[in-house]
């Protein structure tokens, strides 16, 4: 005989939370469900966005909670229904600095009989809602203080005294009780009671629901499980343009080392030529031992120079400087005169050390030694490099390594430092990284660190999200339109878009990509522009760059012939078919346009000839945008049509019906022709030997007529 066993009658213990009603289903943006921080810029609009909802058909209610970090309270921002139960809103981090945000969400009584009220006809169901409406009122006074209190409690008693009153209330539900469910009340049996029409427009005063929202019923709020973690960034970490030289090839003459006063007299030329951010590969004493020759050769000759990156000897060590550059004034004074030109120095950080640098006699358990008695020097086959040996972050004594160098950082930031560009952050401890990013920005909030890490995707991004404000990229071996499309689409709009602030450069000093071999003048224009207008953030290598060098040390090889990084270079600036004006004049265009300056709005747009590469970007505030369209064939003409989809640029289509399609003009601002244009379609020519692209900035015309002081 089968057994059936008896259900228990006992209720189900629950939680309290099991009343909350509403859902927060995502808060967005958030990086690994708020494992690491989103990124922002200080003064700008954060727009955060969450998908609330609840069961049934109540009205919902949902706010934005924000505070800087190690504040009590938060501030709180109203959420704006969007549809499809995405909610948005925004805050704007005053300064530089870490903050949280998150989200709370709760049924919300008073806006749901609202809109129940709105929907009523029946006087009697108007009369009902009416006085749960005075409940809701009395509620909200016991939540106010003062004459809010006050104005709630009289409106309450107010709307009750007109919808007839509690008695009246109770007598029609017995009445109704007594005829049974859906019987009309009997004429008579209630009291006195104000017109439907006036009943409704008593009980929906804008005024006096608006001041009772202030004073909402939250003990039943959802609250999103995470507070997510954000980094607001001083607006340099989102445009920028990097210059980067040796300051020993800086002497105008011949053979002889620069100085730091050298440096100073090229500020001019470098500001002309519009850069933000002047950097200096490591600037301090170099190595004696294993020292590399010319040409990376594995034994030097009497008067080499050795790599900058073989850092430390018997003058001192990260802290210190090559004494052939100058003294810790000279430095300073280089520091301050940049600034008088519109420029920061930027520094480059090695975590690395020469044979002879003094932590290896000091600290020996902070390297790896091999069975022999050596210290294994570093490699990133098929090269090595015998003259660096690198910190071994796993040894015993790893918090004595770590807090040291912290300090290096510090040093710098007290010689009036705030960017650093980051040598091979990949081969060294990600934990490292996350904590001493985390500890110098607490103290020194307006840091900026980039990521030199030309590696595989994942640990690039990693880096990112410990923390480093900007990250070197691929782009110097993208170079198709496929390749640029695909590439610069998942820098705007992938997963890594709140993370990832991608730096590109076209050349570096380890990287003479081989497009630039052969390429003469045109490729070198068609990069820098690529480079400035895909980018926000860019760099190059210079005086290499802007004077096109483009000898590698072997057929094939990404290594310059007689490379800066192991000999004096002495550059002629004066060159007349120097890069340098185009350079100017492209980064004055990035600095006039705020499109520019951002990378989120970017778009690519269809062209007919895969060698025409064209894309538009718009400003956070809309604003004018810059469509570039880019000949990608550097010897020969190109021409096809364009389709431009102008509602997603902010344009209209269409004027009027009478004066029918809309007139664009189309500026140039690389050549500063002219064009007006009508409708989606136009016509592209590019000749490589006048210039690699067009810059159009897109105004929209006031009139249809052809006149260009008509337009906006």
């Amino acid at each position: 005989m089968t057994q059936r066993s008896r259900l228990g009658s006992r209720a189900p213990v629950v939680a309290a939370e099991a009343r909350v009603r509403a859902v927060i289903d995502a808060l967005l943006p958030a990086i690994d469900g708020g494992r690491f921080a989103v990124k922002c810029i200080a003064g700008e609009a954060f727009v955060v966005e969450a998908h609330c909802f609840t069961d049934g058909h109540d009205a919902l209610r949902v706010v934005l909670q924000w505070r800087a970090e190690g504040a009590a309270l938060a501030e709180e921002v109203a959420m704006v229904h969007e549809g499809n139960d995405v909610w948005r809103a925004s805050f704007t981090p005053p300064v530089p600095g870490r903050y949280g945000y998150t989200v709370s969400a709760w049924v919300d009584a008073l806006a749901s009989w609202q809109r129940e009220l709105e929907r009523r006809v029946d006087a009697e169901d108007v009369r009902l809602a009416a006085l749960v409406g005075a409940d809701l009122l009395d509620g909200a006074a016991t939540r106010a203080a003062g004459v809010d209190r006050e104005a709630l409690q009289i409106a309450a008693s107010g709307l009750r005294k007109a919808a007839g009153g509690q008695r009246a209330v109770r007598a029609v539900a017995k009445s109704a009780a007594r005829r049974g469910a859906g019987t009309a009340p009997a004429v008579g049996s209630q009291a006195p009671a104000a017109s439907t029409a006036l009943l409704r427009a008593q009980a929906l005063d804008a005024g006096l629901l608006n001041l009772a929202a202030r004073y909402p019923e939250r003990s039943l709020a959802a609250q999103h499980a995470v507070e997510l973690p954000l980094v607001a960034d001083r607006a340099r970490a989102r445009c920028s343009a990097w210059y980067e030289l040796f300051p020993r090839s800086t002497h105008p003459e011949p053979g002889r080392h620069g100085r730091f006063a050298d440096v100073e007299a090229l500020l001019p030329y470098i500001a002309e030529m519009g850069f933000d951010v002047l950097y200096l590969p490591p600037i301090h004493p170099i190595g004696r031992e294993k020292r590399k020759g010319k040409n990376n050769a594995l034994l030097a000759e009497p008067g080499d120079v050795g790599s900058p990156w073989a850092i430390g000897a018997t003058e001192g060590g990260h802290k210190s400087l090559l004494p052939e550059l100058g003294s810790a004034a000279d430095f300073r004074r280089l520091v301050q005169a940049a600034a008088t030109h519109g420029m920061e120095l930027a520094l480059d950080i090695a975590f690395q050390c020469a044979p002879d640098h003094p932590y290896v006699t000091e600290h020996p358990d902070w390297f790896r030694w091999r069975p022999d008695g050596s210290v294994q020097y570093a490699e990133n086959p098929p090269k090595k490099y015998q003259d660096i040996y690198p910190f071994n972050f796993e040894c015993d004594d790893w918090a004595a390594l770590w807090g040291e160098l912290q300090s290096v950082f510090e040093h710098w930031v007290g010689e009036g430092v705030r960017i650093f560009r980051v040598d091979n952050p990949h081969t060294k401890s990600f934990a490292f990284w996350e904590w001493v990013i985390r500890e110098i920005k607490r103290e020194h909030p307006d840091v900026l660190f980039l990521a030199e890490a030309f590696t595989r995707p994942k640990p690039m991004h990693r880096l990112a999200k410990l923390g480093f404000s900007q990250s070197y990229t691929y782009f110097t071996w993208r170079n198709t339109r496929r390749e640029l499309v695909d590439y610069f689409t998942e820098l705007a709009h992938g997963p890594g878009k709140d993370c990832f602030r991608p730096n590109v450069w076209p050349n570096t000093p380890d990287i003479l990509s081989e497009h630039l071999h052969h390429g003469g003048r045109e490729i070198f224009a068609l990069r820098l522009l690529l480079a400035a207008t895909l980018s926000a953030n860019y760099g190059i290598y210079g005086p290499a760059f802007e004077l096109m060098e483009n000898q590698p040390r072997e057929p094939g090889s990404e290594e310059y012939l007689d490379s800066e990084k192991y000999q004096l270079r002495r550059w002629s600036l004066e060159r007349a078919d120097s890069l340098a004006p185009f350079i100017a004049r492209l980064n004055r265009i990035r600095r006039e346009q705020p499109a520019l300056q951002s990378n989120h709005r970017l778009a690519f747009l269809p062209t007919d000839n895969d060698a025409l590469l064209a894309y538009a970007k718009r400003g956070a505030d809309g604003g004018e945008p810059v469509l570039v369209v880019a000949n990608l064939d550097t010897v020969n003409t190109q021409s096809g049509w364009l389709e431009l989809d102008l509602g997603a640029l902010g344009l209209v289509e269409q004027a009027s019906e009478a004066s029918g399609p809309a007139v664009l003009q189309a500026h140039d601002l690389l050549s500063g022709e002219r064009f007006a244009w009508q409708g989606r379609r136009h016509f592209i020519r590019l000749d490589p030997q006048r210039a690699p692209a067009h810059v159009f900035v897109l105004r929209q015309a006031l009139r249809r007529e052809h006149d260009f002081d008509y337009f906006a």
